[in-house]
């Protein structure tokens, strides 16, 4: 009777250390489901999933959202019951009910995360670039906002006329953390080097309530503004956290050990306003780009060995 009993007992305890343990992780919603012809959002979700799960922190759910003009009546994600949502979506425009409901939860405490491309969405929704802080593209100008960027030290607000958006060739280029003692960058060097990227520059937004938490540099050989441009930023939205990376164009750039790091730490900051994970051995430094080559595979032209497109197309 106890050979029986005993490995049911066992059985037992191990599922409910299974479910204690999911009891216990952070749920988290990406939204996802539209972009331009140049962000390919079906390849980026899946590498944001995995390098959240990979911590153990967090439980992902997937929500992908109809194109613009679609059939949203039986889209109904239920944002309350998640800690923080990472949006990977770039769609000019959502149906009222569901933006309201999006104002709604970040206004009452609700996480929020912005991925690269998704800080070009909505350029006409007032509630959304006030959580992003700044965006670019889909025709956003100066009315948008000025543009804000780093010098002598200090955060700059530049209302110079002209489009919102623009950037460079895919190139590595080196990360300078401006808020040090933020929990997303405590214990990160003060410089690192991403791997090759689209660095996002001239972004224009309302700029309220938002730290800058890390720069880089916007280089005029490649086709940049001169500016130290916010790379990293953090966003108080009401009782919400909004944590903003303008990194993470393709698999490369979402594989850098950087990246990788603080999106996890700034999911985690955005869901629970604390950082309880430790900056990895793997980190890059100054003058080495370190990256997941498990994570770069998921994206099929590095997985077919096709060079990085060094292009710069207009948005």
């Amino acid at each position: 009777m106890r050979r029986i009993v005993l490995p049911v007992l066992a059985s037992v305890f191990f599922m409910s250390t299974i479910v204690s343990a999911a009891d216990k992780q952070i749920p988290i919603l990406i939204v996802d489901g539209q972009s331009t012809i140049y962000h390919y959002w079906q390849m980026v979700t899946p590498i944001l999933k995995q390098e959240l799960e990979d911590t153990g922190l967090f439980q992902v759910t997937v929500a992908t959202a109809p194109l613009n003009d679609g059939d949203f009546s039986t889209y109904k994600p239920e944002f309350s019951k998640y800690k923080a949502v990472v949006w990977n979506l770039d769609a000019p425009d959502w149906p009222d009910n569901l933006k309201t409901e999006v104002d709604n939860y970040v206004k009452n405490g609700g996480g929020l995360i912005i991925v690269h491309a998704a800080n070009n969405a909505f350029p006409d929704w007032r509630a959304f670039n006030l959580m992003t802080g700044v965006g670019g593209w889909r025709k956003r100008t100066d009315a948008a906002g000025p543009m804000w960027y780093y010098k002598d030290g200090k955060l700059i607000s530049d209302p110079t006329p002209g489009n919102a958006g623009q950037h460079g060739a895919r190139l590595p280029f080196l990360v300078t953390a401006r808020a040090p003692q933020h929990p997303i960058m405590k214990g990160l060097p003060p410089t690192w080097l991403h791997a090759s990227d689209e660095l996002y520059a001239a972004l224009r937004g309302p700029g309220e309530n938002m730290t800058v938490l890390a720069t880089a540099y916007s280089d005029p050989k490649n086709h940049g503004t001169g500016h130290d441009e916010p790379i990293l930023i953090a966003i108080n939205y009401g009782k919400g956290r909004v944590f903003h990376t303008p990194m993470g164009h393709d698999g490369l750039a979402l594989a850098c050990v950087g990246f990788v790091t603080t999106f996890q730490r700034g999911t985690e900051w955005a869901a629970t306003g604390k950082v309880t994970q430790k900056v990895p051995s793997t980190f890059p430094s100054a003058n080495t780009v370190s990256y997941r080559v498990d994570l770069a595979l998921m994206d099929p032209l590095f997985a077919q060995g096709l060079t990085v497109n060094s292009s710069a197309p207009k948005k």
